[in-house]
């Protein structure tokens, strides 16, 4: 896999550079009200290791939680949610893993899964 990912929506109006040294890593699963009911694999990325090319504007965020931190943002046309800023470690975003054109979601298995229903 290249460093550099290209992470996109399904309409593929917004397009976002994931500088991934590494790889995907640091794989997760949540199981708060939110993302228990997307079911997404996030992985974990500095923030300047994520930098939107195009699309800004069809960006919106949807902040939820005890103190509306959690920041999650969605595609305004096609509803794909593309990647948040980390409630529990705010220097870093997570992104929807399988927005990676690439990349099989299917095939991790055992993903980890953070205990967000407190949040």
């Amino acid at each position: 896999m290249s460093k550099i990912q290209t992470l996109t929506c399904h309409c593929k109006k917004v397009e976002i550079e994931l500088n991934l040294e590494n790889g995907v890593e640091e794989l997760v699963r949540c199981n708060c009200s939110l993302c228990k009911r997307r079911g997404y694999i996030m992985a974990k990325i500095k923030l300047d290791d994520l930098k939107i090319i195009k699309g800004q504007d069809q960006l919106t965020v949807y902040k939820f939680g005890k103190k509306h931190l959690a920041e999650h943002f969605f595609c305004k046309n096609c509803g794909i949610y593309t990647h948040h800023r980390s409630y529990t470690n705010p220097e870093n975003y997570e992104y929807n893993v399988a927005c990676i054109d690439n990349v099989d979601t299917f095939e991790y298995k055992n993903v980890p899964v953070f205990d967000g229903e407190k949040l």
